[in-house]
């Protein structure tokens, strides 16, 4: 099934329910198992990127232990080769380090941006492929802020702090053993501030990570009322509501920025903790080496380098805590990724044969978007034979997109069967229904990039003069000649804007192109105007001529060219039979007909 349309939550299909949900969000463990498995997908990267930025963390510890050696050369009455020796290995030691950390630092870049990248890669897919129902009910600001605010998020913590806090961590991690590694009792006594860092984070985390969960669902919140705003501007603009959506739009941005603003004062008071634990560290350490020395158990070298040491600490783990803030909005966006890429996927049959034919058969059909909700579809029964167009008609919520849909393979029905050739669609998985069954809605959308490449979605491997024999099918290859650059005319998003009813003649190509054996119209003129709607109708004619059709009919004058109609009421049918029949029956199409030609 292929279809030229994204619905939005907010125009939903009929008898679908109003209250849009949120989508999951995983927990901690989980979170960092999906990084786990992001990272083992390239182990030799990652080793790589990990062994150089410990290799760099470890040139930068030969300074402090070459000028504790330096103050006892100087100490002993050496001379300056002792001196000079010592300096040229620190200068040494600075170059390499810097070589080493500049290296790990774009390894460790470029392992996060493929991680991220195919982590990207697994949230679209799941998107892509959740269930049309499930999708309708989705918030669109919670889509919206997961693909877009969300990702931009982890991004930017990858490429602005995820180099500096794995180098930061590895010289903690080194540092700490370099200390140790002089004297116990100098690594000890530099421990003693461990108590007090773990103190403070341990009293930021619990209470600024609830903060930064609700800061990202407030920031979906407002997309979402940007987005509602923005899509409806007509009709805001139509009521005079400008001033309802700029107050909700308000509202919602200003609490995101107090929750922003709450966090910020956490920060603050968790900085005052951290300056008093570094003052705790290095004034032990000064103490301890002051009576190591006095009972000549160590050198003043030795304390001097226990203490440069320590104060080597301050700066990762002041840019650990200070970008704490970064690292807590990544963890949060990630969390949402990962609940996006845990949603549980379509299973597809993998069918290796499709359909026996064309034919239609929906076998007592029953569909209700919730439980509990009415019954969008009750007991539907229909059958298209093979080259047959049927028409869909019956007043607003009549159940005939929901139909559509369902025959579309977009919707799995609660109850009942829908057979393609014989073979139900469940059987037949997505992939093989996309193959066979094509759906046109109102709602066209045009992609970015050329107009051949547009066109080339609904068959990638269609060459250049099968894309202009469809384009002639449905009459719009004079309208693609007309364009500035013909089929290499860019459209889309920042390139040549196409009218509504242009969108939906390229659509129409598209189904042309792609030569289904079942074609579903889903009101696929309404776009149209009085003056474009013929055009639009000739077209739909000509691209479903000969191939099964099952036509949601807006305008009742479709209804009249096929061969057969069905009219709908509340879920059912309850009419069907050729125009002309149907109107002498006087029923309710005849009523419908009697009005629409008024």
């Amino acid at each position: 099934m292929s279809t030229d349309t994204t619905r939005p939550a907010d125009n939903r299909a009929e008898g679908a329910p109003a209250g849009p949900d949120l989508l999951p969000t995983a927990g901690a463990r989980r979170t960092w198992g999906v990084l786990g498995e992001g990272l083992r997908s390239i182990p030799g990267s990652t080793a790589l990127a990990l062994l150089t930025v410990l290799a760099g963390s470890a040139a930068g510890l030969v300074a402090p232990w070459a000028l504790g050696t330096m103050v006892d050369d100087i100490s002993s009455g050496a001379g300056p080769e002792a001196i000079l020796r010592s300096a040229l290995l620190i200068a040494g030691a600075a170059l390499v380090g810097g070589i080493l950390v500049g290296l790990g630092a774009w390894q460790v870049s470029r392992v996060g941006e493929t991680v991220l990248a195919r982590l990207r890669e697994r949230v679209m897919e799941r998107i892509l492929h959740m269930p049309a129902a499930r999708l309708e009910r989705v918030r669109i600001g919670d889509l919206l802020s997961r693909v877009g605010d969300d990702v931009a998020v982890v991004t930017t913590a990858i490429a602005r702090n995820g180099p500096e806090v794995v180098t930061a961590l590895a010289t903690v991690v080194l540092t700490t053993a370099g200390m140790t590694a002089l004297d116990w009792r100098l690594g000890l006594a530099g421990l003693a501030a461990l108590p007090f860092y773990t103190w403070a984070v341990r009293w930021y985390m619990p209470r600024s990570a609830p903060y930064y969960a609700r800061e990202r669902v407030a920031m979906g919140e407002r997309s979402h009322a940007l987005m509602g705003a923005l899509r409806g501007r007509d009709t805001v603009r139509a009521y005079r509501l400008e001033d309802v959506h700029e107050e909700r739009i308000a509202e919602r941005s200003l609490t995101a920025m107090n929750l922003t603003l709450d966090v910020f004062r956490l920060f603050t008071r968790l900085g005052a903790r951290m300056n008093g634990s570094e003052l705790v560290g290095l004034g032990a350490v000064l103490v301890v080496g002051f009576w190591l020395v006095r009972d000549d158990l160590v050198t003043v070298g030795m304390v001097t380098a226990a203490a440069l040491y320590f104060h080597r600490l301050f700066g990762p783990i002041g840019f650990l805590v200070m970008n704490f803030n970064d690292v807590q909005q990544a963890g949060a966006s990630l969390a949402r990724l990962a609940g996006v890429v845990d949603l549980p996927a379509a299973e597809d049959p993998g069918a290796q044969e499709g359909p026996a034919g064309s034919s239609l058969r929906v076998e007592e059909v029953a569909h209700a978007y919730a439980p509990g909700a009415p019954k969008a579809l009750d007991g539907v029964s229909l059958e298209v034979a093979p080259g047959e167009r049927v028409a869909l008609v019956g007043a607003s919520g009549a159940g005939k997109t929901t139909l559509a849909a369902v025959v579309a393979g977009l919707i799995t029905p609660t109850s009942g069967t829908v057979y393609l050739g014989g073979i139900p669609l469940d059987e037949l998985g997505e992939r093989r229904v996309r193959e066979h069954v094509f759906l046109v809605s109102q709602e066209t959308h045009v992609f970015s990039g050329t107009l051949l490449e547009d066109l080339r979605l609904a068959r990638s491997d269609a060459d250049r003069a099968e894309v202009e024999a469809a384009l002639e099918t449905v009459g719009a290859l004079d309208l693609v000649r007309a364009l500035p650059e013909g089929l290499d005319t860019v459209v889309g998003e920042g390139g040549h804007e196409l009218t509504a009813e242009q969108a939906q003649h390229l659509a129409l190509a598209r189904l042309a192109l792609a030569d289904p054996d079942l074609a579903v119209l889903d009101e696929a003129t309404a776009e149209a105007g009085s003056s474009g709607a013929r055009l639009l109708e000739e077209a739909a004619s000509a691209a479903t001529k000969g191939r099964t059709t099952l036509v949601v009919a807006h305008r009742l004058t479709q209804a009249r060219t096929a061969d057969r109609i069905v009219v709908m009421d509340q879920g059912r049918v309850v009419e069907e039979g050729p125009h002309d029949e149907l109107v002498a029956l006087d029923g309710r199409y005849a009523r419908l007909w009697r009005s629409w030609r008024r």
